[in-house]
Protein backbone atom coordinates (compact mmCIF):
# COMPACT_ATOMS: atom_id res chain seq x y z
CA UNK A 1 0.00 0.00 0.00
CA UNK A 2 0.92 3.59 -0.69
CA UNK A 3 1.54 5.50 2.07
CA UNK A 4 -0.24 8.27 3.39
CA UNK A 5 0.80 11.49 4.58
CA UNK A 6 -1.54 13.04 6.97
CA UNK A 7 -0.26 16.74 5.43
CA UNK A 8 -1.54 16.80 1.58
CA UNK A 9 -3.81 19.48 1.90
CA UNK A 10 -2.08 21.26 4.61
CA UNK A 11 0.86 23.90 4.73
CA UNK A 12 3.39 21.39 5.93
CA UNK A 13 5.94 20.50 3.45
CA UNK A 14 6.75 17.13 1.72
CA UNK A 15 9.69 16.82 4.04
CA UNK A 16 7.40 16.70 6.72
CA UNK A 17 5.20 14.10 5.03
CA UNK A 18 8.15 12.14 4.59
CA UNK A 19 9.53 12.28 7.97
CA UNK A 20 6.06 11.28 9.70
CA UNK A 21 5.60 8.48 7.05
CA UNK A 22 6.58 5.67 9.60
CA UNK A 23 4.06 6.89 11.91
CA UNK A 24 1.40 5.65 9.23
CA UNK A 25 3.12 2.46 7.90
CA UNK A 26 2.47 0.68 11.01
CA UNK A 27 -1.26 0.96 10.84
CA UNK A 28 -1.59 0.13 7.24
CA UNK A 29 -5.17 -1.20 7.96
CA UNK A 30 -6.83 0.95 10.12
CA UNK A 31 -5.43 3.77 7.14
CA UNK A 32 -7.51 1.58 4.42
CA UNK A 33 -10.79 2.19 6.43
CA UNK A 34 -9.65 5.86 6.54
CA UNK A 35 -10.73 7.88 3.68
CA UNK A 36 -8.47 10.94 2.30
CA UNK A 37 -10.94 13.24 3.72
CA UNK A 38 -11.04 12.16 7.15
CA UNK A 39 -7.09 12.28 6.58
CA UNK A 40 -7.04 15.71 5.36
CA UNK A 41 -9.46 16.63 8.20
CA UNK A 42 -8.08 15.26 11.43
CA UNK A 43 -4.03 17.25 9.73
CA UNK A 44 -6.15 20.49 9.82
CA UNK A 45 -7.46 20.07 13.09
CA UNK A 46 -3.96 19.17 14.29
CA UNK A 47 -2.40 22.24 12.80
CA UNK A 48 -2.27 24.13 15.57
CA UNK A 49 -1.64 22.14 18.65
CA UNK A 50 -4.60 22.35 20.39
CA UNK A 51 -5.96 18.48 19.83
CA UNK A 52 -2.73 16.98 21.26
CA UNK A 53 -3.32 19.13 24.49
CA UNK A 54 -6.83 17.72 24.41
CA UNK A 55 -5.87 14.40 23.75
CA UNK A 56 -2.96 14.59 26.46
CA UNK A 57 -5.85 16.24 29.37
CA UNK A 58 -7.92 13.75 28.62
CA UNK A 59 -5.10 10.72 29.00
CA UNK A 60 -4.54 12.60 32.10
CA UNK A 61 -7.96 12.53 32.90
CA UNK A 62 -8.08 9.12 32.50
CA UNK A 63 -5.41 7.75 34.06
CA UNK A 64 -6.19 9.87 37.13
CA UNK A 65 -9.81 7.90 37.01
CA UNK A 66 -7.98 4.52 36.76
CA UNK A 67 -6.10 5.24 39.79
CA UNK A 68 -9.05 6.16 41.64
CA UNK A 69 -10.90 3.29 40.55
CA UNK A 70 -7.93 0.78 41.21
CA UNK A 71 -7.71 2.20 44.50
CA UNK A 72 -11.24 2.03 45.62
CA UNK A 73 -11.46 -1.67 44.48
CA UNK A 74 -8.08 -2.50 46.62
CA UNK A 75 -9.63 -0.71 49.67
CA UNK A 76 -12.85 -2.80 49.27
CA UNK A 77 -10.73 -5.88 49.13
CA UNK A 78 -9.30 -4.85 51.76
CA UNK A 79 -11.98 -4.45 54.33
CA UNK A 80 -12.63 -7.86 52.87
CA UNK A 81 -10.03 -9.50 53.99
CA UNK A 82 -9.85 -7.48 57.29
CA UNK A 83 -13.56 -8.77 58.11
CA UNK A 84 -12.42 -12.49 56.82
CA UNK A 85 -9.54 -12.25 59.29
CA UNK A 86 -12.23 -10.95 62.16
CA UNK A 87 -14.35 -13.54 61.44
CA UNK A 88 -11.76 -16.60 61.69
CA UNK A 89 -10.11 -15.16 64.54
CA UNK A 90 -13.71 -15.15 66.79
CA UNK A 91 -14.55 -18.53 65.19
CA UNK A 92 -11.22 -19.62 66.69
CA UNK A 93 -11.71 -18.17 70.05
CA UNK A 94 -15.03 -19.47 70.19
CA UNK A 95 -14.35 -23.02 69.33
CA UNK A 96 -10.93 -22.90 71.81
CA UNK A 97 -14.34 -21.96 74.62
CA UNK A 98 -16.97 -24.09 73.52
CA UNK A 99 -17.89 -27.52 74.91
CA UNK A 100 -17.55 -30.76 72.98
CA UNK A 101 -21.32 -31.00 72.93
CA UNK A 102 -21.91 -27.74 71.42
CA UNK A 103 -19.29 -28.65 68.89
CA UNK A 104 -20.72 -30.04 66.32
CA UNK A 105 -23.70 -27.00 66.82
CA UNK A 106 -20.83 -24.48 66.97
CA UNK A 107 -19.40 -25.51 63.60
CA UNK A 108 -22.43 -25.95 61.28
CA UNK A 109 -23.15 -21.83 63.18
CA UNK A 110 -19.72 -20.81 61.52
CA UNK A 111 -20.33 -22.28 58.50
CA UNK A 112 -23.06 -20.77 57.94
CA UNK A 113 -21.53 -17.36 58.90
CA UNK A 114 -18.70 -17.91 56.47
CA UNK A 115 -20.82 -18.71 53.68
CA UNK A 116 -23.15 -15.61 54.39
CA UNK A 117 -19.99 -13.86 54.68
CA UNK A 118 -18.51 -14.87 51.06
CA UNK A 119 -21.57 -14.07 49.69
CA UNK A 120 -21.62 -10.94 51.18
CA UNK A 121 -18.08 -10.07 49.54
CA UNK A 122 -18.96 -11.76 46.03
CA UNK A 123 -21.70 -9.33 46.05
CA UNK A 124 -19.71 -6.19 46.48
CA UNK A 125 -17.23 -6.99 44.43
CA UNK A 126 -19.49 -7.90 41.66
CA UNK A 127 -21.34 -4.15 42.68
CA UNK A 128 -17.84 -2.37 43.23
CA UNK A 129 -16.68 -3.97 39.25
CA UNK A 130 -20.19 -2.80 38.02
CA UNK A 131 -19.88 0.34 38.91
CA UNK A 132 -16.19 0.62 37.99
CA UNK A 133 -17.23 -0.22 34.59
CA UNK A 134 -20.13 2.35 34.37
CA UNK A 135 -17.59 4.57 35.39
CA UNK A 136 -15.71 3.93 32.45
CA UNK A 137 -17.92 3.81 29.86
CA UNK A 138 -18.74 7.30 31.21
CA UNK A 139 -15.86 8.35 30.82
CA UNK A 140 -15.50 6.88 27.01
CA UNK A 141 -19.01 8.75 26.86
CA UNK A 142 -16.95 12.01 27.79
CA UNK A 143 -13.82 11.73 25.87
CA UNK A 144 -16.00 11.16 22.93
CA UNK A 145 -17.71 13.95 23.28
CA UNK A 146 -14.92 16.53 23.92
CA UNK A 147 -12.88 15.38 21.03
CA UNK A 148 -16.55 15.72 18.92
CA UNK A 149 -17.03 19.41 20.03
CA UNK A 150 -13.46 20.43 19.55
CA UNK A 151 -13.77 19.02 15.54
CA UNK A 152 -11.39 15.92 15.56
CA UNK A 153 -13.14 13.99 12.94
CA UNK A 154 -14.24 10.36 13.79
CA UNK A 155 -14.97 11.39 17.01
CA UNK A 156 -18.94 11.29 18.25
CA UNK A 157 -20.84 9.19 20.65
CA UNK A 158 -21.09 5.75 20.07
CA UNK A 159 -20.94 1.92 21.20
CA UNK A 160 -20.52 0.12 18.48
CA UNK A 161 -17.31 -2.07 18.75
CA UNK A 162 -16.03 -1.20 15.34
CA UNK A 163 -16.44 2.51 15.59
CA UNK A 164 -14.68 2.40 19.01
CA UNK A 165 -11.71 0.90 17.99
CA UNK A 166 -11.68 3.04 14.88
CA UNK A 167 -11.36 6.19 17.57
CA UNK A 168 -8.76 4.11 19.48
CA UNK A 169 -6.94 3.57 16.65
CA UNK A 170 -7.51 7.48 15.57
CA UNK A 171 -6.00 8.30 19.08
CA UNK A 172 -3.13 6.63 18.70
CA UNK A 173 -2.06 7.96 15.44
CA UNK A 174 -2.42 11.42 17.19
CA UNK A 175 -0.23 10.38 20.22
CA UNK A 176 1.99 9.30 17.62
CA UNK A 177 2.41 12.11 15.77
CA UNK A 178 2.25 14.44 18.84
CA UNK A 179 5.69 12.12 20.27
CA UNK A 180 7.10 12.25 16.78
CA UNK A 181 6.50 16.21 16.97
CA UNK A 182 7.57 16.80 20.08
CA UNK A 183 10.84 14.98 19.64
CA UNK A 184 11.26 16.86 16.08
CA UNK A 185 10.81 20.09 18.10
CA UNK A 186 7.33 21.07 16.14
CA UNK A 187 5.35 21.49 18.95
Amino acid sequence: MKNVCLFLDSPFTEEACEKNSDVFTSSSSFQQRLSYSTLGDLALALIDGTVYEIVQGLLDIQHLTEKNLYNQRQKLHCEHQALKQDLVRKHKDALQSCKSHNLALLKSNQQAELEALEIRVREEQRMMDKKIVAEMDQKVIDQQNTLEKAGVPGFYITTNPQELTMQMNLLELILKLQQKESQSGVL
